[in-house]
């Protein structure tokens, strides 16, 4: 039977305060939720290295759209 090797990291302890609620939440262990995140990122992170690779980068009009949408008044007030 093939062992699975252990990973151990540091995190904050707010950001390990919001990792075991998500857990919590989701009625998974911490590392289950840690491993899905970092699996998310990995696969997100190649999809992303692929699309520079074939030069397919955003306009600068739909940055400005992006940055627009994210940076409005209406949104500011929610970041909190």
């Amino acid at each position: 039977m093939a062992t699975i090797p252990v990973v151990t990291v540091r995190l904050e302890p707010d950001l390990r305060e919001r990792l075991d609620r998500l857990a919590k939440a989701q009625r998974r262990s911490r590392s289950y939720v840690a491993t899905e995140a970092i699996r998310e990122y990995v696969r997100e992170t190649r999809k992303a290295l692929a699309e520079a690779d074939r030069e397919e980068f955003a306009s600068p009009e739909d940055v400005r759209r992006v940055l627009k949408k994210w940076t409005s008044p209406k949104r500011r007030g929610r970041a909190r």
